[in-house]
């Protein structure tokens, strides 16, 4: 007779959870986390605020999007996703959950910044190749580790334009993205029109229940309560969404 391991998701952890203890020592994510502590804030733009919801580090953002381009994550929706179930990203996101929405607004106000910190000469990464130095410079051999200016100069503006493409790979993934496990617009417009009509027609349906109740011995067919069920054939109104 085989032997399972036990399986029960409903068991509450006894203590929190360290996500650190989840990751490979050698993981992408804690070299992306100790090169932006390197990265100076002062060209990052963050909105102030006097009330509300406190805002995320730019500092995390800016790992968070690096991460993410790095693992080949370019839209913000997913990103967003990525920050509930993908271990290295919510690492990196320590726990937080940044919306889409803020996602896409720190990289849109912050683009130069951003390329900057991935550009610069101890940046953090090459996004969408990896965890780089941000060039492939061979470094078997000593005679190997001294590049000329010349070169280093050509491979700096090679990589600017790499994360430029990037950059606009990203905004246009943000542009035509859609959520595929989110309802569609049309059926959620219909199912929210359903419910209001369901919700208008409640009291008068309840009035005639009350009053079919309250006769003894009656006969005929009791009130129909309001459908809030999507019938197959709904189709959606000409009203703009």
């Amino acid at each position: 007779m085989s032997s399972f391991s036990p399986c029960d998701r409903s068991q509450p952890y006894l203590l929190p959870p360290d996500l650190k203890s989840w990751l490979p020592a050698d993981d992408m994510a804690h070299f992306i986390v100790a090169a932006v502590e390197r990265v100076p804030m002062n060209a990052f733009c963050a909105p102030v605020r006097t009330a509300g919801k406190a805002q995320y580090h730019p500092r995390l953002m800016l790992a968070l999007l690096i991460c993410s381009y790095a693992n080949g994550i370019f839209s913000s929706r997913w990103i967003e996703r990525a920050t509930y179930r993908d271990i290295g990203i919510r690492f990196v996101a320590a726990n937080l959950h940044p919306d889409h929405d803020t996602v896409a607004a720190f990289r849109r106000t912050n683009r130069v910044a951003i390329e900057a910190a991935c550009g610069a000469r101890d940046g953090p990464v090459t996004p969408g190749r990896g965890v780089e130095h941000g060039t492939n410079i061979d470094a078997d051999a000593s005679k190997y580790r001294s590049v000329r200016y010349d070169r280093i100069k050509a491979l700096c503006e090679h990589l600017a334009v790499d994360i430029a493409e990037l950059m606009e790979q990203v905004e246009r993934a943000d542009i035509m993205d859609t959520d595929p496990q989110a309802l569609p617009k049309e059926r959620a417009r219909l199912e929210a029109d359903l419910r209001e009509q369901a919700e208008t027609a409640r009291p008068a349906y309840e009035k005639k229940k009350a009053a079919y109740d309250a006769k003894t011995g009656c006969r005929g067919r009791a009130p129909k309560p309001p459908d809030e069920k999507l019938p197959p054939e709904r189709q959606v109104s000409g009203r703009s969404a």
